[in-house]
């Protein structure tokens, strides 16, 4: 006999602030905080869930590599945005060498992402590449 999994929406909720994004200066400061001396280090991906008020309700992180990348799987990604029921979404990682330049990789799963959350009526509303001392934003450098 096979057995069925049981799935559930469960909420754990943090010390975090729910915090409305207005600028993605908003949203960079918000994910440096799960950051600590190891934004040099290791890649990381996270992602922002957001209300329809751009209010974050959720956060996740999707992954963590080595030093030069880090695999993000767009099942996981979408999983959350449902399960949360997210009219809008931020991704966002870090880059150790400290370039933010996007790398060719970084453009492809933005607009693999972009492309999922429309047949899920969610927005992709940022991508933001974090280092120890700024960041980039693919949505103030019209690139979503």
């Amino acid at each position: 006999m096979k057995t069925v999994k049981k799935f559930e929406l469960k909420v754990n909720q943090t010390e975090f602030e729910q915090i409305k994004i207005t600028k993605s200066e908003d949203a960079a400061n918000f994910i440096k905080q799960f950051y600590s001396d190891d934004i040099e280090i290791y890649e990381s991906f996270f992602i922002l869930l957001m209300n329809r008020s751009n209010k974050i309700i959720g956060y996740a992180k999707i992954s963590q590599g080595g030093i030069i990348g880090t695999y993000v799987d767009k099942k996981i990604v979408l999983k959350y945005v449902i399960d949360s029921l997210a009219s809008g979404l931020i991704i966002a990682h870090n880059h150790p060498s400290g370039v933010l330049r996007p790398s060719d990789e970084d453009i492809k799963i933005t607009k693999q992402i972009a492309e999922l959350c429309k047949l899920l009526e969610t927005t992709l509303l940022d991508h933001v590449i974090l280092t120890a001392d700024s960041f980039y934003s693919f949505a103030d450098n019209g690139k979503l």
